[in-house]
């Protein structure tokens, strides 16, 4: 007898495994051939397009593991809207399955603690507006679960289970299932409450990559009921949403503050006024005599031989319409007018004083327009 015991007590962790194997197996199979039907064959009834939907045959929506938790025994009631759900009349021990977290503001939030006290919630995908309205601390970050990812926790029903999904979110804390770099998929910050980060699974597109089904099940079907609540935007009121600081990466802060820093003491650096101003007597007097040497000076440096011809032509021409007092006007009729008073030629007076004149080459070119130009505004002073 004692030989017979001895020789069947190592089959009892074999069978305990093939016990727990065989039920996640037939988990998966039953979920894949309600995903078939979903995918293949529609839904009668009520139709949604909206994401993660119990009511959605689409591959991003959820009907497939809603009808695998009814075919599980487990009693699936579907509320939209913050009034559908205060008279779902959820008691304790109750899981509440809310999808569309997107949808929540600070007062639907408010009344869904409310109306859900002593339920067991879970939130999935929530971002960091409604995490904050929750009073959970931190922010979620984005990331891609590409490979299957192990729970790594104690949480006996996830023992053995790994989750993928494109695209998920973690939650960062000391406690969670399924970890990563920056938190865990599957966090419960306080007692009731737990946000499902890789929400994507429960898409009828991903619930059956990996263990995901095993997961949601174990997840969502330990009670006799659960409550899938949609949340509607128009249960928002006009002050609801997230803050823009939510909104905000994590890194804008400080750099904020460095920017401010950075901005202080560039204003420091360029202020310079380390003592009394200087007063001074302004505005100086300069003699004209100066100005001009200064600006002749400056021809000469630069060589511009053709702009200081044009100066000198544009003075003269003030001065003879000054002197014929003619206004300001057409240069040909004042070329015309000096020519007629000092009794020159037009074509010559033209090359002399007309701004098409011709421009000095030279020096001594520059010089005789000069002395020219006088001598024709003395016979046009004494006319």
């Amino acid at each position: 007898m004692s030989a017979t015991a001895t020789a069947s007590a190592p089959a009892t962790p074999a069978t305990s495994w093939w016990g727990r194997q065989r039920a996640t197996l037939l988990i998966v199979l039953g979920l894949a051939a309600a995903v078939v039907v979903v995918l293949v064959l529609g839904g009668g009834g009520v139709r949604t397009s909206t994401p993660l939907d119990p009511d959605n045959p689409d591959p991003a929506g959820a009907q497939a593991l809603a009808r695998v938790l009814e075919d599980h025994g487990v009693d699936v009631t579907v509320v939209r809207g913050a009034d559908a759900l205060a008279r779902a009349g959820v008691q304790a021990g109750t899981t509440v399955l809310v999808t569309s977290t997107d949808q929540l503001g600070d007062s639907t939030v408010r009344r869904m603690l409310d109306d859900t006290r002593g339920a067991r919630l879970v939130l999935a995908g929530p971002g960091p507006g409604t995490t904050a309205a929750l009073g959970v601390s931190g922010l979620p970050f984005t990331v891609s679960v590409g490979d299957a990812r192990p729970a790594g926790c104690d949480d006996p029903r996830f023992a053995d289970l790994s989750m993928q999904v494109d695209h998920a979110l973690e939650y960062p804390g000391p406690d969670g299932c399924f970890g990563g770099e920056h938190g865990a998929l599957v966090a419960e910050p306080r007692q009731g409450l737990t946000l499902l980060g890789a929400s994507e699974a429960l898409s009828n597109d991903q619930v059956l990559r990996s263990d995901n089904a095993a997961v949601l099940l174990r997840l969502l079907g330990g009670g006799n009921r659960l409550v899938w609540y949609v949340p509607s935007i128009d249960d928002l009121v006009a002050d609801d949403g997230v803050s823009l600081s939510t909104l905000l990466p994590r890194w804008i802060r400080p750099g904020l503050w460095l920017g401010a820093l950075a901005l202080v003491a560039l204003v420091a650096w360029r202020a310079r006024r380390l003592g009394p101003l200087a007063t001074e007597p302004l505005p100086v007097v300069v003699k004209a005599i100066e100005t001009t040497h200064s600006r002749g000076r400056l021809y000469r440096r630069s060589g511009d031989r053709a702009h200081a011809a044009d100066a000198l032509r544009s003075a003269a021409r003030s001065r003879a319409r000054e002197r014929l007092q003619l206004g300001a006007g057409d240069d040909t009729a004042l070329v015309r007018a000096v020519a007629h008073q000092v009794g020159r030629p037009v074509e010559a007076v033209a090359l002399l004083l007309g701004p098409d004149g011709p421009a000095p080459t030279t020096d001594h070119d520059l010089i005789a327009l000069a002395n020219d130009l006088a001598a024709l505004d003395r016979e046009v002073r004494r006319t």
